[in-house]
């Protein structure tokens, strides 16, 4: 119900409504002078978040607002500072700081637990955002420049730099980013989702200074605001702080910055382009095949809601029809990544494809696509399927989660696109009067056919991409770099080579300047809390089972595990686990198909998934336990249902569908090569770790470079049909293998449902054998220098070097811990980010596998990235460190530590780590000896445990760069690998 709230006398009142499904209360206030916008999600949740955001609607691909969001963080009126951004982060005990650049917003949030760091993050945002200096240095450093190759002398080439110009050539290497990309361009011929927000490599080079300053001057303003928080803090007093530290000193602007709609397109069409393939082996079936169509506004609720049903029914499993055709059709290798809804821009966007195929399948493809979705519309679909569409709606918007993002973040983002396009956000958070009118909708057979046929059969408005791979477009665009770097140097007289050179040198200098960080606010040692807190747990035996559970505030969801000990298993059935882990719960069950699986999976669950789990002791990383955990979700009417699918897919898990089994193989191969580019630091230092434990060896075998390569191979052995029925034979065995004794359970609920869910599955897994089979795991141990260099297709490098070190346990892994923030904030972030260029750095301990690892992301350089990462040891050995430095580290450290899950998340944490004999008391432990580290302790871990010897290096490069990369493979003895 609505009615007025208290406000901030600079604020009024609009609207306040309780959203009883999400326990908030959604409270809308007007700034009175500039118009700004301020929602209030109030909760009484003590994870406070702030979110300010400004629409941000660019015209061109030189990345202007992303560049802009980065150069914002470098310094600003209150605090003038080099870099406050990266300094908070580790004056902070925030749980979540970034800034996020969307197509048509640029957004800036935090969130803290702690009130005084909370209050100090929001100053340094408010500061940032609305009084940035934009130093043309920052610019400069962030956007792009050229410079001489060696950059004193003006002789020798120019070349380009900068952040947020190699941060997009690492994400414009990624398919599903150019696929999006070219189809938007299409999509939307006039508007802004036209262009590349984030910026195209080869554009960003046109943007100039004075464009970007422009473009600050007429977005961020508080008139095109919209501040969005969420938590215990009222909104007055949030409103107080945003009236005195900004929004008093700016006047109304008689502007409304908006993406206008887009032109709708009279007739379909068809188009073709290219994406750069680097690799060595043939072009075939490596084509993309994509439809999109745009729909309706996003903004308003029952397009958009009508929309996510309809793209559900058609797509949300295996057993929906579209989903189905584009999986087994022999036109493609497996669906497109961009398969599903878009919802994040005005205008929705409907997609579907296949990737894998031949330019010559388009019309084929179209024939299908539109096929599958004229019998939707003729013969409609059941009411079952319809309902399990709405069961999946509603058990999303009930579910409380936090276990990536803070769920006060969450609710913001999923308000945002609403308020971006000055519509209600609360209605876009209150989705249970929409799912009810939906229910009563679909009621009428004829109304998923008329929507099918609306949105999508006789909506003109549709574009089918053909994206074909092009081995010589990387070397197409690295000669037009070239040549456009030389005709800049041929038209430079000597003062404009003078200036490349200073601004190099100024750059270096203002990387190197030590700020006065005083000027900036801090949370310290004595602000951190003393304990952290321990969910309560409950285990018991019941009927001869091993019950925990854990009473928590889960709003309506109960969370089961099945849980059992990794047996003794052969090298073989160590590789196929992975596969095993990622089938269980896509096939059949009983004499159930798997189609008619996931149909009961849909009704009945909101995810049902199985995976492995291994980890060394905590005082011994070659000594392995593992165990093989079923965990899925449900609404608390449906506990029952939930406990005997589980219990069903233990016991009747069908291997036999060999045509589904090659179907989910290529699908696992396509997602994993498609994991490089986002995902290529972590690969590397996977890769770097391998011969550090048993258990670092087997996770690059399964789902490192390793697995990819393996995986690669297994699914083009897959052609012959025996091959097939042989992976089939060895998985069915697996599952014997691994079900075969030593389950427990696990449930998470709130208090009043518990011991209906213990009863039910207690009932539903009567006579599952209880006791461990014979045999435990049991892993050889490893400890060897391991050196490899990956060429893939990317347009960036990943380097990574690890040492071995010691488990949790040992004395030294709280120093070991706290010197990787220490080395990233004192020597890496400069070194490799700012001065280098690269996206990002750093270094971290990983104590279950006792390796301390160092790595670079979406990085320009290779040799003088491995040699900062020597460097950095010996800056940390030369001594002459300040207890600020090491006080900041601690803090970082204690931040990941204390950082909050959901309530379900926090519960199963509490079980995995109980169950891999990490108690909350060892870990209590562990936080007090991290508080307790000092400078000395830092130095002398870093010369016990990083010397030069002891390293292993794994480096991910261009598929163009084998020849170049000769010496550096010679000269640290690396193995050549390819993806």
């Amino acid at each position: 119900m609505s009615q007025s709230a208290t406000a901030h006398p600079a604020f009024e009142p609009l609207r306040r409504e309780t959203i009883d499904s999400l326990n908030i209360t959604v409270e809308q206030y007007r700034h009175k002078s500039t118009g700004a916008m301020h929602y209030h999600l109030a909760s009484a949740n003590p994870e406070n978040v702030f979110l300010v955001a400004l629409r941000t609607v660019p015209q061109d691909s030189t990345g202007v607002a992303h560049i802009l969001e980065h150069t914002a963080l470098c310094g600003s009126e209150r605090f003038p500072v080099r870099d406050p951004f990266f300094m908070m982060l580790r004056r902070s005990l925030n749980t979540f700081m970034n800034a996020f650049t969307s197509s048509d917003w640029t957004a800036y949030p935090f969130a803290s637990q702690n009130r005084k760091d909370f209050n100090n993050l929001l100053e340094v945002y408010l500061d940032a955002v609305f009084f940035s200096r934009l130093d043309p240095l920052d610019f400069a450093q962030e956007g792009h420049r050229v410079e001489f190759e060696d950059a004193d002398n003006p002789d020798s080439d120019l070349v380009f730099k900068g952040v947020v110009f190699n941060e997009m050539k690492g994400a414009m290497s990624a398919i599903t980013s150019v696929l999006w990309q070219k189809l938007c361009e299409h999509l939307f011929p006039t508007s802004t989702y036209h262009y590349n927000s984030g910026g195209d490599p080869e554009a960003i080079p046109d943007l100039s200074y004075e464009q970007l300053k422009r473009f600050y001057e007429t977005h961020y303003h508080p008139t095109n605001a919209i501040f969005m928080t969420f938590g215990d803090i009222s909104a007055a007093e949030h409103q107080a702080v945003f009236e005195e530290r900004a929004l008093a000193r700016f006047k109304k602007l008689d502007q409304r910055i908006q993406v206008q709609p887009e032109r709708r397109l009279t007739a379909p069409v068809r188009v073709s382009d290219t994406y750069a393939y680097d690799e060595n082996d043939d072009t075939g079936n490596k084509t993309h095949l994509v439809m999109g169509w745009m729909l309706g506004e996003s903004a308003d609720l029952e397009q958009l809601l009508e929309a996510q049903l309809l793209s559900s029914v058609l797509l949300d499993n295996s057993a929906s029809p579209l989903q189905h055709a584009l999986e087994t059709t022999s036109l493609g290798r497996a669906p497109s990544p961009l398969c599903g809804l878009e919802d994040s821009m005005r205008e929705l966007v409907f997609c579907c494809g296949i990737e894998g195929s031949e330019a010559e399948h388009t019309e084929a493809l179209e024939e299908l696509v539109l096929d599958v979705i004229e019998d939707v519309a003729t013969e409609g679909v059941s009411g079952d399927r319809l309902e399990a569409v709405l069961h999946q709606l509603e058990l999303h918007q009930r579910e409380i989660s936090g276990d990536s993002y803070p769920y006060g973040l969450q609710l913001i983002l999923q308000a945002l696109g609403s308020a971006t396009h000055y519509a209600d956000p609360t209605d876009a958070l209150n989705l249970d009067p929409v799912i009810e009118s939906l229910r009563n909708k679909i009621a009428d057979p004829d109304y998923i056919r008329e929507l099918a046929r609306r949105l999508l059969l006789d909506n003109p408005h549709r574009v089918t991409l053909t994206l074909t791979p092009d081995t010589g477009l990387s070397a197409e665009r690295a000669r037009r770099e070239a040549a456009r770097l030389a005709e800049i140097k041929s038209g430079m007289d000597d003062a404009a080579r003078e200036a490349t050179v200073q601004l190099a040198r100024d750059l270096l200098a203002r990387q190197a300047q030590e700020d006065d960080e005083s000027v900036l606010p801090k949370v310290e040692l004595a602000d951190v809390r003393k304990h952290i807190p321990e969910p309560g747990q409950r285990v018991a035996t019941v009927q001869g089972l091993k019950f925990t559970t854990y009473a928590q505030g889960t709003n309506g969801l109960v969370y089961q595990q099945a849980v059992v000990p990794l047996p003794a298993l052969t090298p073989a059935q160590l590789e196929r686990l992975p596969l095993y882990s990622g089938m269980l719960t896509e096939l059949g069950v009983g004499s159930d198909t798997y189609l008619q699986t996931q149909e009961r999976q849909a009704a009945t669950v909101g995810s049902i998934s199985g995976f492995p789990g291994m980890r060394g002791a905590v005082a011994n990383e070659q000594q392995v336990t593992g165990f093989f955990t079923l965990s899925s979700k449900a609404l608390a009417r449906n506990t029952a249902a939930q406990s005997e699918l589980m219990r069903d897919t233990f016991a009747h898990a069908r291997f036999d569908e060999h045509g589904r089994i090659r179907e989910l193989i290529q699908q696992q191969r396509a997602r994993r090569e498609q994991s490089i580019t986002g995902n290529g630091h972590s690969l590397a230092m996977s890769a770097a770790c391998a011969g550090m434990s048993p258990v670092a060896a087997l996770t690059h075998q399964q789902s490192g470079l390793a697995g990819i390569s393996a995986l690669r191979d297994l699914d083009e052995s897959l052609a012959d049909a025996g091959k097939c029925e042989e992976l089939a034979a060895s998985l069915a065995q697996l599952h014997e293998v691994i079900t075969g004794g030593g389950l427990q359970l696990l449930a998470v609920a709130e208090e009043e449902r518990l011991d209906d869910v213990v009863a039910t599955a207690t009932a539903a897994w009567s006579g599952f054998p209880a006791s461990a089979g014979d045999g435990q795991l049991a892993l050889e141990p490893v400890r060897e220098r391991r050196g490899e260099l990956w060429l893939a297709n990317t347009q960036v490098n990943f380097c990574a070097r690890a040492y071995p070190t010691v488990p949790v346990e040992h004395e030294d892994a709280p120093a070991l811990t706290v010197l990787g923030g220490f080395l990233r904030n004192g020597y890496l972030h400069r070194a490799i980010r700012e001065q280098g260029g690269a996206y990002g750095g750093g270094s971290s301990q990983d104590s279950a596998i006792a390796a301390f690892r160092f790595f670079s992301y979406r990085d320009p350089r290779l040799e003088e990235t491995l040699r900062d990462f020597d460097a950095a040891v010996e800056w940390l050995l030369a001594g002459g460190h300040g207890r600020r430095e090491l006080e900041e580290a601690i803090l970082g450290v204690i931040g990941t530590l204390d950082k909050p899950s959901s309530p379900a998340g926090e519960a199963k944490q509490h079980f995995h780590n109980t169950l891999y004999g990490r108690s909350h008391e060892q870990r209590e432990q562990f936080r007090q000896r991290v508080l307790a580290v000092g400078l000395d302790d830092l130095v002398r871990v870093g010369e016990t445990y990083l010397k030069p010897e002891r390293a292993s290096t794994a480096v991910i490069v261009p598929a163009g760069a084998g020849a170049a990369t000769a010496g550096l493979r010679e000269s640290l003895n690396l193995e050549l690998r390819e993806l």
